[in-house]
């Protein structure tokens, strides 16, 4: 396909991948956009696992036993979280809820979307949205560009969600445990452990899950064998591994070859980079002697910077592997974003991906931190030489389990998910627009593919949008 006239403008492309929110929970209350008001009353109503509508949404659970802290008997339906009965700020850290593959997809419920309080072990809190025009970003939204029909590529949580930004594929290990594969029934749905709730008014599911599907790929969080990982390295060994001297993985995945957007974009030389929020500071802390404690990687401590190894997608690859000149060109830290940005010097792709506190995700940080932190850095470019011939796109990973109204497009067996947020900030996107053209996470790869010339990734879908009806290319 033939790049639109003018599409050569735009040299630098910034990625910035925001966690776990779905669109309606932030962005349901848009103007001119497809929210929460357009919701029919069967995509409102949320169901009971034998499918009957629930007479109230279930308590929020916590250990097992319904939150005090959630109102009792809510009505079905959905309900502002910053509004009584709760006045939950946009500042306030939410829990985590369950968002993983399988449940996902039971949620969505063949585009339904009835199912997200059932399948959740949050209860009738998934059902809760935010008036969100108190963000920094939905003022950027508001004079650029805000995608309301953009979907998360793969059904589930961060770890697959990455490696759809980059490969638009799913990483597999065939020697992955049958203790750690999802058991399905008949309509592909987990099973239900003994004891399981026949009700969602009576406690979250217990299902057979797994990180793993069936047939040996990974769906759910697995963790790099390179550190910084969530694996310790093997005593004696070397301290840039998550594996032992003789390859066992200890839960890590093994290297992945699968082709992804950096290779595309390096053999057409053409210059790119992944910069994560507290890569040197992990990467020192994955590395120290297994008996000492980590204080970066997954730590919520005062004072630490919360780091997750699963949300690097390109260090589970070989290619990037410890040693390489690819990883020493390519996986860079935030203050080198930053840097270069203040020299008016990016790498043609720049993919970002915020430090925990700073990434929205419920369970460690609230919405508003991470928000002033993306807002103040496309500022940062706005108000650099880059951004004449910049276009910014800042989007979230996944719906951390949020109900979302929008059923998502046909896909395959991995997705598409939940809709989800997509900001495009560019001299050259459209002021005051809502694009209502239908986008995955892959979306991003067609936009990349077709303004560098690259090859195709074979995962990338052929019926979502290239991103190009958000740019107005004639200007």
């Amino acid at each position: 396909m033939a790049a639109p006239a003018g599409l050569d403008r735009i040299e630098h492309v910034v990625v910035i991948y925001a966690e776990n929110r779905s669109f309606d929970h932030l962005y349901g209350l848009f103007p001119g956009a497809n929210g929460i008001a357009n919701a029919t009353p069967e995509q409102a109503t949320q169901v009971d696992h034998d499918g009957t509508p629930l007479p109230e949404l279930p308590p929020a659970w916590k250990d097992g036993r319904p939150d005090p802290a959630f109102p009792h008997r809510m009505p079905n339906r959905p309900f502002r979280l910053d509004a009584p009965p709760l006045n939950l700020p946009l500042s306030q850290q939410l829990r985590d809820a369950t968002h993983a593959f399988y449940q996902n997809r039971e949620q969505i419920d063949g585009g339904r979307n009835d199912r997200f309080a059932a399948m959740s072990d949050a209860g009738g809190l998934v059902m809760g949205h935010y008036d969100g025009s108190k963000m920094a970003m939905w003022r950027w939204a508001l004079d650029y560009t805000l995608a309301d029909s953009f979907f998360m590529a793969a059904h589930g949580g961060s770890f697959i969600s990455h490696q759809w930004l980059i490969c638009a594929c799913t990483p597999r290990d065939e020697a992955a445990p049958e203790s750690r594969r999802a058991q399905l029934d008949d309509r592909g749905w987990l099973k239900r452990r003994p004891g399981s709730p026949a009700s969602a008014r009576d406690g979250r599911p217990l299902l057979f899950d797994g990180a793993f599907s069936p047939d040996g790929y990974a769906v759910n969080s697995a963790q790099p064998p390179y550190q910084p990982s969530g694996m310790l390295p093997a005593k004696g060994g070397d301290p840039r591994l998550a594996v032992d001297a003789q390859g066992r993985s200890g839960g890590a995945l093994p290297p992945q070859t699968q082709k992804t957007i950096g290779d595309t974009l390096s053999a057409r030389g053409i210059s790119w980079a992944w910069y994560a929020g507290g890569w040197n500071l992990a990467l020192a802390d994955g590395m120290q002697p297994p008996e000492m404690k980590r204080t970066i990687i997954y730590s919520n401590a005062v004072g630490t910077v919360s780091f997750q190894p699963h949300h690097q997608p390109f260090n589970f690859y070989a290619r990037f592997a410890p040693g390489t000149a690819d990883r020493a060109r390519h996986l860079k830290d935030y203050t080198d974003l930053v840097a270069g940005i203040e020299r008016g010097e990016l790498p043609a792709v720049a993919f970002y991906k915020p430090q925990g506190s700073l990434n929205q995700h419920p369970g460690y940080t609230d919405v508003l931190s991470g928000d002033a932190h993306i807002a103040e850095l496309v500022a940062r470019i706005k108000a650099s030489p880059l951004w004449a011939k910049s276009a910014i796109i800042v989007t979230y990973d996944e719906n951390g389990g949020f109900w979302d109204h929008a059923p998502p497009p046909k896909g395959d067996r991995w997705g598409p998910g939940t809709r989800i947020p997509a900001i495009i900030v560019s001299p050259f996107a459209k002021k005051g627009h809502v694009d209502h053209s239908v986008y995955d996470t892959t979306s991003i790869l067609k936009f990349l593919t077709l303004r560098f010339g690259l090859e195709p990734l074979p995962g990338v879908r052929p019926d979502v949008g290239d991103l190009t009806a958000a740019f107005d290319l004639g200007r």
